[in-house]
């Protein structure tokens, strides 16, 4: 590498370094849930990653993903960074290469919210849209090419990107904001996986410092992570890309690593969408589909524990905010998408009698 190359390469990291201590670490929410649902010798946190500077948990997956190639020597002064992306990953990518001056495209499925398409815009990105979730990846490939630049393919380096072992990854954090709590290790991590990155880096953190907590991902309609992790197939595929936006997937991504996940819950998206209202209104505020999903699968895991006579501390996370996902808040857009009965859905979640669990 030529040494004006280097000197930028090294200023580069030093910023996105910077931009690091200026943030500090999100929240680890307690939350009593209400009758009938609360059992109590088992309690529930949020981890909150709504509040990172681009507003969701792929902030600390887009900083990995740049320390990464730029370490690797696959970024420049020069280079045009493309992304596949359904919205967060690429909106935190936008922040970080405008942090260095950068150009970026991401590419996502023409189904994306508008006010992400926005989001990546503000921090100057552009958005290429494809029809389908499955075209994102030879679409980004293709532009990359045609740009001489460098396509960050999050799919494929997410589990190798992060320090699974520590270095203030989310694992870390999570269990080091545990420690004053009444059952400091957890029971269960519950997590959604797009890229699958989230989900290796707790799976590989529990078993590296030896903790009994398990990791459980939820996975909504129209995903194959929950079959491929039954069967180990990995040629699988889905007709159709998932409907909350952020996890699933179509087929199976490299960087979900099926062997240190310990159970796949299988999540029905009208409940993922009850769940997002109902934690909304829990908490005051609007939260997104995903944490919606994450939801339904910590009250299943409730109660089975409840059943089981054990007690303990389930760790989920508040992935981003609701103000990204205004068309889920609307009720008609939501019957006409996903179906009728969204109210009775919300009903049997709060009432501790839905199918879901």
């Amino acid at each position: 590498m030529p040494l004006n190359q280097r000197i930028w390469v090294d200023q580069a990291v030093k910023q996105i370094e910077a931009d690091y201590l200026r943030s500090a670490d999100t929240h680890l929410v307690p939350i009593q849930l209400p009758v009938p649902l609360h059992q109590p010798n088992v309690d529930i946190y949020l981890k909150d990653e709504s509040t990172h500077p681009t507003g969701s948990l792929k902030h600390r997956l887009a900083r990995s993903l740049f320390l990464y190639a730029l370490c690797n020597g696959w970024i420049n002064q020069y280079t045009t960074v493309v992304e596949a992306s359904s919205g967060s990953t690429a909106i935190s990518e936008a922040y970080f290469a405008r942090l260095l001056g950068l150009p970026f495209i991401a590419v996502v499925p023409k189904a994306t919210a508008q006010h992400k398409c926005d989001l990546i815009r503000f921090y100057g990105g552009q958005v290429h849209f494809v029809a389908h979730a499955n075209q994102v990846h030879e679409a980004a490939t293709t532009l990359a090419q045609d740009a001489g630049g460098h396509f960050m393919n999050q799919f494929l380096y997410a589990e190798r990107a992060t320090d699974w072992r520590g270095n203030n990854n989310i694992a870390e954090s999570v269990f080091a904001q545990m420690r004053g709590e009444r059952f400091p290790i957890p029971s269960w991590v519950v997590v959604g996986a797009g890229t699958g990155g989230t989900s290796a880096t707790f799976g590989r953190f529990v078993r590296y410092q030896r903790y009994a907590t398990q990791v459980a991902v939820v996975d909504p309609e129209f995903s194959v992570f929950e079959p491929y992790h039954r069967s180990g197939d990995a040629s699988l595929k889905s007709e159709f890309g998932s409907r909350i936006e952020g996890i699933g997937r179509p087929c199976v991504e490299a960087s979900f690593m099926r062997h240190v996940i310990d159970r796949v819950l299988p999540i029905p998206d009208i409940d993922s969408i009850a769940a997002m209202r109902v934690l909304s209104a829990w908490l005051g505020r609007r939260v997104g589909p995903s944490t919606g999903t994450n939801l339904v699968g910590v009250l299943r895991l409730i109660r089975e524990m409840a059943q089981q006579g054990e007690q303990g501390s389930i760790v989920t996370l508040l992935c981003d905010a609701g103000d990204r996902y205004e068309h889920l808040y609307d009720d008609a857009w939501v019957e006409q998408t996903f179906g009728s009965g969204l109210q009775a859905h919300m009903n049997a979640l709060l009432a501790g009698v839905s199918q879901a669990y």
